[in-house]
């Protein structure tokens, strides 16, 4: 394994399902076999949207941790530990946030993004135009004061902090992602100008993973704020149901009609799960096999790693005594990496001798 670090984490909201999995949970389990990791679950990321709703934050960080198990993450092979249990991601974050310029938060395309996206969910009867219409327009005019808090407009200097902390060497993102990777190469610029140091931090740089693309069950993006995803461990029985729910093509009314499965939520997972996917897309276009049959055949496809999912969940589930153990070590391991970073932070900075 290469002792070279990465560094990531996702924001706990409860079960993960099958687009966070293929998205990005699959990619983590293949790294920690190749690099030293550490995998974080953001319960305060968590905050900067949802400060107002945490009842349900300590459980679904709890079943965050259970699907990275379920997944494969291994705690031998990686360092996982809970965002808010390493009080020096928040000092640092103040040290930081004290030299970040505004202007580079503003600009952020990524607050931008996601500010459109939140107020999309919350006023979905309200948007202008159709789905073809950029979703920066179809927003304009909705105000939503419950997002402009410091917190949501300064997550990225903390997830700066996150990555600079551990002195990751490379941040596993998407290319639509960079933006967050950048900030944090920015901020390590800065500071060194400034306190005229270049020991403290590492420059952290984008590793751009394999990222698959899973539609809802509607033909969405997979979200749960649309209702449209399969769960990691979900019942098999429901997960059998839902695939039989699957968006097709509108087109295809008889069982021998050809179709076209681009756009068809159901071939979109064959080409994950299924090794002729291409086999099967002649098939649907030459009419050789009906909508029904091909649902059938995708639950068949899944099972297996679905099953494997829902049982080894079980097992993580009924032993939380070894849940407190893995986040006790990965807290232990988090905060002695992080400790050697501030305390040459504050160094710097002068507030230590």
């Amino acid at each position: 394994m290469s002792n070279e670090i990465i560094v990531s984490g996702m924001r706990p909201t409860g079960k993960l399902h099958l687009g966070n999995y293929h998205g990005a949970l699959k990619n983590f389990v293949a790294l920690q076999d190749k690099y030293k990791c550490f995998f974080f679950v953001a319960d305060l990321h968590a905050l900067t949207t949802s400060y107002k709703h945490t009842e349900n934050l300590a459980a679904n960080s709890e079943q965050m941790l259970i699907d990275w198990l379920s997944a494969g993450l291994d705690p031998e092979k990686c360092t996982i530990f809970l965002q808010s249990d390493v009080p020096e991601v928040s000092e640092l974050n103040t040290l930081l946030g004290m030299i970040t310029p505004l202007g580079w938060l503003l600009r952020n395309p990524t607050y931008k993004d996601q500010v459109n996206e939140l107020l999309a969910r919350k006023y979905a009867g309200q948007l202008k135009g159709d789905e073809n219409t950029p979703l920066a327009e179809r927003v304009k005019g909705l105000a939503d004061e419950d997002i402009s808090v410091y917190g949501f407009l300064g997550y990225p200097v903390l997830m700066a902090v996150d990555i600079l902390i551990h002195k990751a060497a490379f941040v596993p993102v998407g290319e639509d992602q960079t933006a967050h990777v950048e900030i944090a190469r920015d901020l390590v610029r800065r500071f060194n100008e400034i306190y005229g140091v270049d020991n403290v931090f590492v420059e952290p740089k984008p590793l751009y993973t394999k990222e698959t693309k899973v539609p809802g069950l509607d033909g969405h993006k997979m979200s749960k704020s649309y209702h449209n995803t399969i769960d990691l461990g979900e019942d098999l029985d429901s997960v059998r149901k839902k695939i039989m729910t699957m968006y097709t093509d509108p087109n295809k009314k008889k069982a021998n009609d050809p179709a076209d499965p681009e756009g068809c939520v159901v071939y979109a997972f064959h080409k994950i799960y299924n090794p002729d996917a291409a086999k099967r897309c002649a098939e649907c276009k030459a009419g050789a096999l009906g909508c029904v049959a091909c649902k059938k055949q995708l639950f068949e496809l899944m099972e297996p790693e679905l099953k494997g999912f829902l049982d080894r969940r079980k097992i993580f589930e009924s032993d939380k005594a070894q849940l407190r153990a893995i986040l006790h070590k990965g807290k232990e391991a988090a905060r002695a990496s992080a400790a050697v970073t501030l305390e040459q932070a504050k160094r710097a900075m002068k507030l230590i001798a």
